[in-house]
């Protein structure tokens, strides 16, 4: 076993001399200061960087290996979107040149950029106007509940206090109306995984602000009842808020607004190929249809005849963060969209959703399908039956995936699926990486039945073996780690 690099410490050795002191000494508060000597390790230069060369080929990232992570979309980060955000222009601005007109002539490529993107994005949305202020998906959801409160409030109309979301939703839409200050209801679903319309139409009434609907749902359907669910929604005076954590499966086939939805939310990391969380910042952007057009976000960026400026909306409901968002995501993104165009980002659904029924022929005869028929971009599978039969859980498919090189898919989510496997292989990996990942699914189905024990062992070929999760998130003590 490689050694730490605790371990690996030699006194006296030194890999790098500190510079000479080129500002003034200042000394710490006594209070500040250290008891005793910080127990750095004491390594040459060459044992350091081997180190750290090591540690970095330990690190599981999407340019090297397969991510089937069902309703996250972790698919390719395309390089030609990086080397764009890379460029002097965008990656050397400072944030608050657009804030001061006297320096706003010389980000007017930046504002034109994001001009562009709102305006890529509503028409991709079937909307009236973007927005790339909202910093993650959740915050995009968030600032898309703000809106609809905005709305209604404007209109006296405050008894509408409660937000209705299936069962089948994305994870995050109670919290984030909830957030916002709605009550929230739960619309449960008919077996086949759709809503049920019957429940649905009894939840409805005049104390009702809006729908959160996401589609396709996370049971890996298009939601059949989406047009009658808006309809009746807009009858009775609500807003419908479009969940965009899965319009990868439908993105130039299908329009939100076109469907009947008054704001909706991007995940640009998800849908258009930027990093995922700590491979960068998130962008949560949205796009609104013309109702909510005053409420927007401020400032907004407008065209006149001689450039770009900043304006703000007619009843806005004010910042909802700093600047515009995480600008150099969008960048991506636009660098993402302008590459692929129309029949391109048509191209990224229709595969998307290829791979995944795919997936689900290959395993469905070992994992039941969760729901009849084809999915959509993810597959929902069943390990209940092997559960209740071998004693093989989903976290054992899981963990069992990792010693066989693959990252694990999404697991006992959604809850209304038990023992649930959700995997999503995107438009991105070949014919050939979905083989591979199929093989070891049915590889543990085998072993699940002639050698059950073997997998509660998993992962037994990593650094780490299988931890307490339970323990380590209540238990969590880094102050009795030792140093040395």
């Amino acid at each position: 076993m490689t050694k730490t690099i605790f371990e690996s410490s030699v006194p006296g050795r030194c890999a790098v001399l500190p510079a000479p002191l080129d500002v003034p000494e200042a000394v710490l508060p006594e209070a500040l200061r250290r008891d005793t000597p910080l127990a750095l390790p004491e390594m040459s230069e060459l044992d350091v960087v081997r180190h750290f060369t090591r540690l970095s080929q330990k690190n599981y990232g999407v340019d090297a290996q397969f991510y089937p992570l069902g309703s996250c979309t972790m698919k390719y980060n395309a390089k030609i979107a990086e080397a764009v955000a890379s460029l002097p222009g965008f990656a050397g601005l400072h944030p608050q040149l657009g804030a001061s007109e006297a320096y706003l002539e010389d980000c007017q490529g930046a504002l034109e950029l994001v001009f562009d993107m709102e305006r890529l994005l509503a028409e991709i949305g079937g909307m009236q106007a973007g927005c790339l202020q909202p910093m993650a998906g959740a915050h995009g959801e968030l600032t898309g509940v703000l809106l609809i409160a905005a709305y209604h409030r404007d209109r006296s109309d405050t008894a509408r206090d409660t937000v209705l979301i299936p069962d089948s939703a994305h994870g995050t839409n109670p919290a984030s109306a909830a957030i916002a200050g709605f009550k929230v209801q739960t619309i449960p679903s008919e077996a086949s995984g759709a809503v049920d319309l019957k429940a649905f139409k009894a939840l409805l009434g005049p104390h009702v602000a809006g729908v959160m609907l996401t589609c396709p749902n996370t049971h890996g359907m298009f939601e059949p009842h989406v047009a009658d669910i808006a309809a009746l929604a807009h009858e009775a005076g609500a807003l419908m808020y479009y969940d965009g954590a899965n319009l990868n499966a439908i993105i130039g086939r299908c329009r939100p607004g076109e469907l009947g939805f008054d704001v909706m939310h991007f995940n640009l990391h998800k849908t258009f190929g930027t990093p995922h969380g700590m491979g960068g910042p998130g962008s949560g952007a949205i796009a609104v249809g013309e109702c909510l057009l005053p409420y927007l976000p401020s400032p907004r960026v407008e065209k006149t005849g001689t450039g770009y400026v900043l304006r703000n909306a007619e009843k806005t409901i004010g910042k909802v963060s700093p600047f515009f968002g995480s600008f150099l995501v969008a960048v991506r993104a636009y660098a993402y969209i302008l590459a692929l165009g129309g029949d391109g980002l048509r191209d990224v659904s229709g595969h998307a959703v290829l791979n995944a029924n795919y997936v689900l022929r290959r395993l469905r005869q070992a994992y039941p399908a969760a729901f009849d028929g084809f999915c959509m971009h993810e597959c929902l599978l069943t390990a209940a039956d092997m559960a209740s039969a071998k004693g093989v859980h989903a976290l054992d498919i899981a963990k069992a995936l990792l010693d066989r090189g693959f990252h694990a898919p999404t697991i006992y989510f959604p809850l209304t699926v038990k023992e649930c496997l959700m995997i999503e292989p995107t438009e991105t990996e070949s014919r050939e990486t979905l083989d591979a990942f199929c093989d070891a699914m049915l590889e543990i189905a085998r072993l699940a039945d002639e050698d059950p024990e073997s997998l509660h062992a998993a992962p037994s070929g990593l650094p780490v073996g299988r931890l307490d999760e339970v323990k380590a998130a209540k238990e969590l003590n880094c102050a009795d780690i030792p140093l040395s």
